[in-house]
């Protein structure tokens, strides 16, 4: 079975969500959380990203990781230090072996609303009830598993066409 990690990077907060593919095809909820960064040097908040998205990995043994891409802030400083924490993240993944996909914002968010301008609420309350979440779920955590819900969903609809092609 496919176990996807999803990540939200960020440079303070960066969130996961882990869901598994179940042989009918549905998604099924396995862990969610944020990795919250204390350092201040920037450096040091690079290697502490790294080191918990390589703890997230020891603990829930994914097999493949998605991730967002980076989007053009009005502020350059903050995409630029955006994509370096993603780069963190993917370094950790590619260091497990894990093959990672990379999806953009509007991409998750037409996969799970069907709407690529949806907002962050609606795209959350579409995690819960794919994923049959009661309670509270962290920002964070909710965009890592629409993440990780949206390479789900890529992923099986190249399957069909895969083999409506044969």
């Amino acid at each position: 079975m496919t176990r996807i990690l999803g990540i939200d990077p960020g440079s303070r907060i960066t969130g996961y969500g882990i869901i598994e593919e179940t042989s009918r095809g549905s998604n099924k909820y396995i862990a969610s959380g944020s990795i919250r960064v204390k350092a201040d040097a920037f450096p040091e908040r690079l290697k502490q990203i790294f080191d918990g998205v390589t703890e997230v990995i020891a603990l829930y043994q994914p097999t493949e990781m998605a991730i967002e891409q980076v989007f053009m802030h009005k502020n350059a400083d903050s995409a630029l230090k955006l994509g370096q924490a993603r780069g963190a993240a993917i370094c950790a993944s590619m260091v497990a072996g894990l093959p990672v996909s990379e999806y953009a914002a509007r991409q998750v968010k037409q996969a799970l609303v069907g709407k690529g301008s949806a907002d962050k609420p609606q795209v959350q309350h579409m995690v819960k009830i794919l994923l049959c979440i009661q309670g509270e779920l962290q920002m964070d955590a909710s965009d890592a598993l629409g993440i990780s819900l949206c390479h789900s969903h890529y992923q099986q609809t190249a399957q069909r066409l895969k083999q409506n092609s044969l």
